[in-house]
């Protein structure tokens, strides 16, 4: 009976997986949205609208940090068009400067994880949420 139900878990996990490699677009608007959430955490910390939690603030880096490290491959040729992409085909004309800005994205956020204070937060966030507007400038179709 246990093994049964490990089973099933087992392929229950890798039909999601499979699922949601299958739409890059609908994975990459759900990681765009983490990191619209965990943004909004930390704006609201480094604002002093809420007070600073260092467990919270290594949480919003680490959202940051999965992301950056997810996003470059979630850009197949397959998925130019369609979903209500605003992905901006200048991310496969120049796709090394893409994934150089997901890896300054990374290491920005990796700087951030460590840190203890509102002072270190703020300056952390402030240089990992840059590369958000950089990115979105160059690689995303406004609407």
């Amino acid at each position: 009976m246990i093994r049964t139900v490990l089973v099933a878990g087992v392929l229950g996990l890798g039909l999601t997986a499979v699922l949601a490699q299958s739409d890059p677009i609908a994975e990459r608007r759900n990681t765009m949205k983490a990191v619209g959430g965990a943004t909004r955490d930390g704006a609201a910390m480094a604002k002093g609208e809420v007070a600073f939690d260092a467990s919270k603030a290594q949480a919003v880096f680490k959202v940051y940090s999965d992301a950056a490290k997810k996003m470059p491959g979630l850009f197949p040729d397959s998925s130019k068009t369609g979903g209500e992409t605003t992905a901006s085909p200048k991310i496969w004309e120049d796709r090394a400067g893409f994934k150089a800005a997901f890896v300054k994205f990374e290491a920005d956020a990796s700087a951030g994880a460590s840190v203890t204070d509102l002072a270190g937060f703020r300056t952390a966030f402030g240089n990992a949420t840059k590369n958000c507007g950089g990115c979105h400038e160059t690689y995303r179709v406004k609407k």
